[in-house]
């Protein structure tokens, strides 16, 4: 089934409507249009056409956004690098592609006509590679166009909407934020929230929400919704949230389900809410979280690899990763779960538990743990609080404090690295 182009239908809606807002510049959706008919045109001058991979190693901002649409529009399919890479990395996630944006494409030109189908590839996006090496995604026009509008039935759309991305563009959530606003013919803006940021929706990951937090931001005036994902968030962050007045919605998802797979209510701390419409999200024997849906890339049932449970009102919650999974004197641990009995002690900032070899338990579990500046609690006085808190198997059999955690950045936690 065919797809009207995103970018031209908003441009023919909302012409004069601030398409994308990045670096102190602001674009319309004409004037969006014009910049990527001109960055396609010089695309297919190279010998890029339908069906070719591009590779985007441009930083976030206004050039990115362009050489985004202008892939879209000539039916390539756009491959985001984060331009921060090493050069062997880079190389690597490259290696598919025909071409490569470096930088500001041309303004002007008319490229080929092309019209997009369901099937048609239209990113090729990397896994965040927390448990291997990151792997490339293809998704769809039809994943990402359903993608956005359950997005859209399950948060609710204002008409007038300016969605907030500080996200990486390299991945999924950050790349959603701009297509969805194109889909939905509202505004996209590009950059960390600064103190006085006024839109109407934000996409966080749980560490950039604890640093506006912890930095006494109070909640923008206009601001109607943030969307939290990206990596889990622990109860007690959602309720520092819900109490400082931050209109949260946690949600789940991944990038073989193109982003957003089940979104919770404003207010939930204890779970990740129920499935987008139109997907089928259900738990295997063993726990584990299966997708079917429009948004799952190559169609089928996504077995996910992680741990969930439903409650009585149909709410998922994320456990952990089956790979995580510590297994020690014969029971099995989910990390996440002394994650967050440890995040709710007052002096504990951040929290990673692994499992460390051990000859009598066969796998000891272990936390790594970062205080909050200025805080004090002996790795003593932390068993003891899991001890309170805990099953006597789950508690860590040792506590290490460290200045940080590696994390990717999306904010998700490097478990293999802890080890």
């Amino acid at each position: 089934m065919p797809i009207e182009p995103w970018l031209e239908r908003a441009a023919a809606l909302r012409p004069k409507r601030i398409a994308l807002e990045a670096d102190g510049v602001r674009l319309t959706y004409a004037e969006l249009l014009e910049r990527a008919r001109g960055g396609a045109a010089a695309l297919a001058g190279g010998g890029v056409g339908h069906g070719d991979r591009v590779g985007i190693a441009v930083p976030p901002g206004v050039d990115f956004a362009v050489a985004l649409h202008a892939c879209l529009l000539l039916g390539t399919a756009a491959m985001p690098v984060d331009p921060r890479l090493a050069d062997g990395e880079r190389k690597a996630l490259l290696a598919s592609a025909k071409a490569t944006v470096h930088g500001e494409l041309p303004a002007d030109g008319r490229p080929p006509a092309f019209a997009p189908a369901e099937d048609d590839v239209a990113l090729v996006v990397h896994t965040s590679g927390t448990t291997a090496a990151p792997r490339p995604i293809e998704l769809t026009f039809g994943n990402v166009q359903a993608n956005a509008l359950g997005s859209a039935v399950a948060l609710g759309l204002d008409p007038h909407e300016r969605w907030l991305c500080p996200l990486p563009l390299s991945h999924v959530g950050g790349l959603m934020v701009l297509l969805r606003s194109a889909i939905y013919a509202t505004s996209a803006v590009i950059g960390p929230p600064a103190p006085d940021f006024q839109v109407t929706v934000v996409s966080l990951v749980p560490t950039m929400l604890a640093r506006l937090l912890d930095a006494g931001t109070a909640k923008p005036l206009r601001l109607r919704a943030v969307l939290l994902g990206g990596a889990p968030a622990s109860p007690a962050l959602l309720a520092r949230a819900r109490d400082a007045g931050w209109p949260v919605a946690p949600s789940y998802g991944l990038t073989q389900a193109c982003s957003q797979v089940t979104v919770g209510e404003i207010g939930d701390v204890e779970t990740s809410g129920r499935a987008l419409p139109g997907l089928r999200v259900t738990l295997a024997p063993d726990g584990e979280i299966l997708v079917e849906g429009p948004t799952v890339a190559g169609g089928g049932t996504l077995s996910t690899g992680d741990l969930g449970r439903f409650d009585d009102r149909g709410r998922l919650t994320v456990v952990g990763r089956k790979s995580d999974t510590i297994v020690t004197g014969g029971e099995n641990v989910a990390p996440a779960e002394v994650e967050a009995v440890l995040l709710e002690h007052p002096a504990v900032a951040d929290a990673g538990v692994f499992a460390r070899p051990d000859a009598e338990w066969g796998e000891a579990v272990t936390a790594r743990v970062v205080l909050r500046p200025g805080a004090d609690a002996s790795a003593d006085e932390l068993r003891t609080w899991a001890a309170d808190r805990l099953a006597h198997f789950k508690v860590p059999k040792a506590v290490e404090l460290a200045p940080a955690l590696p994390r990717t950045e999306s904010g998700k936690l490097l478990r293999r690295e802890l080890a």
